[in-house]
């Protein structure tokens, strides 16, 4: 029996790997190793004891006597914590989701890669923040990382039997979030409610805004990079409001080969789950008479100026994109407790860039995590000096 397990499960991607675990036999078809979460231990204890999984962690130490009471009696153990988080990455398993949002995820994820296992990669914060160091652990421990962004996945399946040499170009999609038609001079006063609904994606509060200031496409622009090895130029951005081509690998003979489907995390979950397999998934049905038309448009750099700080990091390097993804986590945090304005986010980001590549600079290479870890702790720490200094 197949072992997995699946860190945080009671986020978005979460719940869609437990929808389709539940869905392909549950706990008579796989041996549930680990399981987390965050403050929702409700919802946690019941997946675990849906899918009778060894352990359940949730990420904060004072939720665990509520963890501990929701389990009792079902024999699954309750633990709390980043150590905790990480003691689960190191149980055996042989496929796990790395579903924690933002630098959190990072460490458990360096964890599961020590036991060579197969680590489908929801985190894309982790290749921003240390993606050389992750896909030299993977290599280290003859470990396989499957992306799971709906657009990486989808360049990874354009990819099979191909060349990667014989890749000119690769176009990534964006919805354009729930700003894309707003008269530019409105965003200044864009609201958390109003940044917080997705036209197209059911997704979690934080990954939402980041789609609408178009940070969370800036991480996929910059997770593409790492991941496949590409350089900065060949990576494209295109609006693509109805978000049904999720990404499109062009090749040196002009051929593009382009990923169409519902926007639906469980097709490039369940993509990852069942590779190198394809299983029939719980997803709706293409029509693409219905559909009728697609449409494309180049994004305003004016109105997402994220893109043009991603370039930057691109050609920077080193420890540039901890700088970034740290800075923007903490931006983030900010907007939503109402502190800063929705433009102010990506001010703050550059803000913090600045002020870190003076001295030494931040095209120095990291050495191990620790120095990633450090790096963050420092732009986090930054940004909310700059912050409160009105600098922005």
């Amino acid at each position: 029996m197949r072992k997995v397990s699946v860190f945080g499960a009671t986020g978005s991607i979460g719940e869609s790997t437990f929808d389709l675990l539940m869905g392909q036999g549950g706990a008579e078809a796989y041996d549930v190793v680990a399981l987390s979460g965050g403050r929702n231990v409700a919802r946690l204890a019941e997946q675990a004891r849906a899918l009778k999984a060894d352990i359940a962690v949730t990420a904060f130490e004072d939720s665990l006597p509520a963890l501990r009471e929701a389990l009792a009696g079902s024999g699954v153990e309750a633990a709390a914590g980043a150590q905790a988080l990480i003691e689960a990455a190191h149980r055996p398993a042989d496929w796990i989701m790395s579903g924690i949002v933002g630098a959190a995820g990072l460490a458990p994820g360096f964890a599961a890669l020590s036991q060579g296992t197969t680590l489908a990669l929801a985190n894309k914060e982790s290749l921003v923040t240390a993606g050389p160091l992750l896909m030299a652990e993977a290599r280290a421990h003859g470990a396989t990382i499957l992306p799971v962004d709906s657009e990486h996945s989808a360049i990874f399946q354009g990819l099979v039997g191909e060349e990667i040499g014989a890749v000119e170009r690769v176009i990534i999609t964006a919805s354009g979030g729930a700003f894309r038609d707003w008269p530019l001079e409105r965003l200044a006063q864009a609201t958390v409610a109003e940044a917080s609904s997705h036209p197209n994606w059911n997704m979690g509060q934080r990954i939402t805004i980041d789609s609408a200031s178009m940070f969370n496409k800036t991480l996929e622009v910059i997770e593409a990079k790492e991941f496949f090895g590409f350089t900065p130029g060949q990576i494209e951005v295109l609006v693509h409001p109805q978000s049904i081509v999720h990404s499109i690998v062009g090749f040196r003979d002009g051929a593009l080969m382009a990923h169409l489907g519902v926007p639906d995390m469980r097709h490039a979950i369940g993509y990852a789950l069942n590779w190198p397999d394809r299983q029939k998934l719980p997803v709706a049905r293409l029509d693409l008479a219905a559909i009728g038309s697609l449409e494309f448009r180049a994004p305003d750099t004016e109105r997402f100026p994220a893109l043009r700080l991603a370039r930057e990091v691109m050609e920077t390097g080193g420890l540039s994109g901890t700088v970034f993804n740290a800075a923007k986590e903490i931006a983030l945090d900010l907007f939503i407790a109402g502190r800063i304005g929705f433009l102010q986010m990506a001010a703050l980001v550059e803000a913090v860039l600045e002020d870190m590549s003076k001295g030494q600079g931040l095209g120095i290479a990291a050495v191990d995590l620790d120095m990633v870890l450090d790096c963050d702790a420092e732009a986090r720490a930054r940004a909310l000096v700059i912050s409160e200094q009105g600098r922005i």
